[in-house]
């Protein structure tokens, strides 16, 4: 089984109970999450972020015949329907660019990625589990921005945050691969807000979520 090196260790276990003809639309998922959270972390001056996420916005707010070619992401996005909702997914990220964070900021960010997911859960023909994948994919990013945080006040924001969103609950089977890193959000946000794949207590939780679906 060959995962896509972008990916964090923690993502290509929650792969690992992929169903095998879905498993790519999750590693798709996945790996936009990751391109754009790189293009925060990566960016020098705010400015340079705005222009690299803008770039990503003009492109959401067309129809993929628009899209140029050469850009992997855009092309495994090519086929899914509703990408043209995923500029809230840019505009999340934008959101955490402001000088402070805040609960407006953290939770447009929370709402982009939920949506994300919702999108997700479309392309692999899960449309009536989207509403319970939005609020999977929330968790997940309040997790993720816990994390990564600058200061142990701005953690405190986004975990209280956080608790607005409730833990999903019967995602179906083919959803298995966001149970798992829900799981470990909750796990986490529970925890103050720590990586979510932080101790060995993380894996054995992904496992048994994996296995169990809770």
């Amino acid at each position: 089984m060959n995962f896509p090196a972008d990916l964090l260790p923690h993502q290509t276990l929650a792969l690992a109970y992929a169903k095998a003809d879905l498993r790519g639309e999750f590693e798709t998922a996945l790996l936009l999450e990751n391109r754009l959270g790189a293009v925060l972390r990566g960016a020098s001056e705010p400015m340079i972020a705005q222009l690299k996420l803008a770039w990503w916005r003009d492109r959401f707010a067309q129809s993929p015949e628009q899209w140029p070619k050469g850009e992997p992401l855009l092309a495994r996005l090519s086929g899914w329907e509703g990408t043209e909702r995923l500029v809230a997914l840019v505009d999340g990220y934008e959101a955490l660019l402001g000088d402070a964070l805040g609960p407006a900021a953290a939770r447009s960010f929370a709402s982009g990625r939920g949506l994300l997911w919702a999108v997700t859960a479309q392309a692999a023909g899960l449309e009536k589990a989207a509403g319970e994948a939005a609020r999977a994919g929330a968790l997940v990013a309040y997790a993720d921005l816990a994390a990564n945080v600058a200061s142990e006040e701005e953690r405190a924001v986004v975990v209280a945050t956080a608790e607005e969103v409730r833990p999903p609950r019967n995602l179906p089977r083919g959803l298995r691969p966001l149970q798992v890193l829900a799981g470990l959000a909750d796990r986490a946000l529970a925890r103050g807000g720590v990586d979510p794949a932080s101790g060995p207590g993380a894996y054995l939780r992904a496992i048994r979520v994996g296995l169990l679906g809770r």
